[in-house]
C-alpha cells in the first residue's frame, strides 16, 4: 500500500521549492532542480493552477508562484487533489460490498489508525516542510 502517489510527491516537492521563493518559478527551473519529468510538472502545476492553489504568469519570466500562503496547504489538500478520497481500511480480501463490513473487528481498528494519520497528515503544511 502507497500512502502518497507520485503525483502528489512531485506536487509537494514542487510547492516546497516554489513557497522557498518569492517569485516567480519557472517550470525549467523546477524540472531542473527536482529532477521530474517535465511533461508530468507541467500536468501537476496546471492542476495547482486550477484548484487555486497556484498562481500562473506566462510569457518572458513567466511561471508560477503561490497563490495560497504555505501555512494553509496541507499535505492531506494535496493527496485529495491528485488521488481523490484516501482510504486505508479497504477490505483487504477485495470484495465490492463485504458482508461482515458492520462489524468486522479489523475494520474498526483500521478506522481509528486512519483517523490518527489523517489528522497529523492535516497538520502538516507546506510551510512545515519548509
Amino acid at each position: 500500500m502507497k500512502l502518497i502517489t507520485r503525483n502528489s510527491d512531485y506536487a509537494l516537492r514542487a510547492l516546497c521549492y516554489i513557497s522557498k521563493h518569492k517569485t516567480v518559478v519557472a517550470v525549467d527551473e523546477l524540472v531542473k532542480k527536482l529532477g521530474v519529468p517535465r511533461s508530468f510538472m507541467r500536468k501537476i502545476l496546471q492542476k495547482l493552477n486550477k484548484r487555486k492553489i497556484l498562481e500562473s504568469f506566462k510569457g518572458q519570466g513567466g511561471g508560477f508562484k503561490l497563490k495560497v500562503p504555505a501555512e494553509k496547504i496541507s499535505i492531506i489538500k494535496i493527496m485529495h487533489i491528485f488521488q481523490g478520497q484516501v482510504e486505508l481500511n479497504g477490505c483487504f480480501l477485495k470484495k465490492a460490498v463485504c458482508p461482515n463490513r458492520g462489524k468486522c473487528a479489523l475494520r474498526k481498528k483500521l478506522r481509528l489508525i486512519e483517523e490518527n494519520v489523517f489528522k497529523q497528515l492535516k497538520d502538516i503544511t507546506i510551510a512545515s516542510l519548509v
